[in-house]
């Protein structure tokens, strides 16, 4: 059995925990203390984020989208599948040592989508972009810190909070779509996207499509 070798670390701004990443049989695992964060072998419910959510928003020829997290690249990646060559999306990514390790690490596993020329890095807090950002998006795909009960930060929760949701919601353009990506069900937050003027629909996807830990994905249509 091939040992799992510690390769990086990293601190997470506003955190007390450490990010570490491991290499084992040519796969990578980011933990944050003990809880597996992301890993390169579980990324199909990721890719599902962008399916599900840029299906819901339509044919749209000039999309603009915002990718909260950048993790391993795979929501990105498969962002980048489904928008047109006129599109934008601005990735954005808290931790830099995360931006560097898809460039020097585990950025071919998904493809190097931050290498296409759509794509435009922020390192920085994805709340400060949203709160900058009224009516820039047609689609906003959130995928920090394994959803509204999260991991890595608790400041996150100001992310799908009430304030939070509302200037997501104003970030939107008219009929724009969210996409949150959650490692299980929450009811207190899905009922809070509901009256933050978000039509709403819950699904049930597993981590690697069809098997794998159950993963849930709200896709919610800004409406008024």
């Amino acid at each position: 059995m091939k040992p799992r070798e510690l390769i990086a670390t990293a601190q997470i701004p506003g955190h007390t925990g450490e990010l570490r990443c491991y290499r084992h049989d040519g796969n990578y695992e980011v933990y944050v203390d003990h809880a597996e964060l992301m890993s390169s072998r579980v990324f199909g419910s990721e890719q599902m984020l962008a399916e599900l959510a840029l299906e819901r928003l339509g044919h749209r020829r000039t999309p603009r989208v915002l990718v909260g997290g950048l993790g391993m690249g795979y929501t990105l990646a498969r962002t980048l599948e489904l928008v047109p060559e006129a599109a934008k999306v601005d990735v954005v990514e808290l931790v830099p040592e995360i931006v560097q390790w898809n460039r020097e690490l585990f950025g071919d596993l998904a493809g190097r989508p931050l290498e296409d020329r759509r794509t435009n890095l922020i390192v920085g807090d994805v709340r400060e972009v949203l709160a900058d950002g009224a009516g820039a998006y047609d689609c906003v795909l959130l995928d920090v810190d394994n959803g509204p009960d999260g991991l890595s930060k608790p400041s996150n929760d100001s992310i799908y909070n009430k304030v939070g949701l509302r200037s997501i919601h104003d970030a939107l353009k008219q009929g724009g779509v969210l996409g949150v990506w959650s490692a299980g069900e929450d009811k207190a937050f899905e009922a809070r996207l509901q009256r933050a003027r978000f039509l709403v629909d819950q699904h049930a996807v597993r981590a690697r499509r069809t098997k794998g830990p159950r993963r849930v994905i709200w896709i919610a249509m800004r409406k008024g």
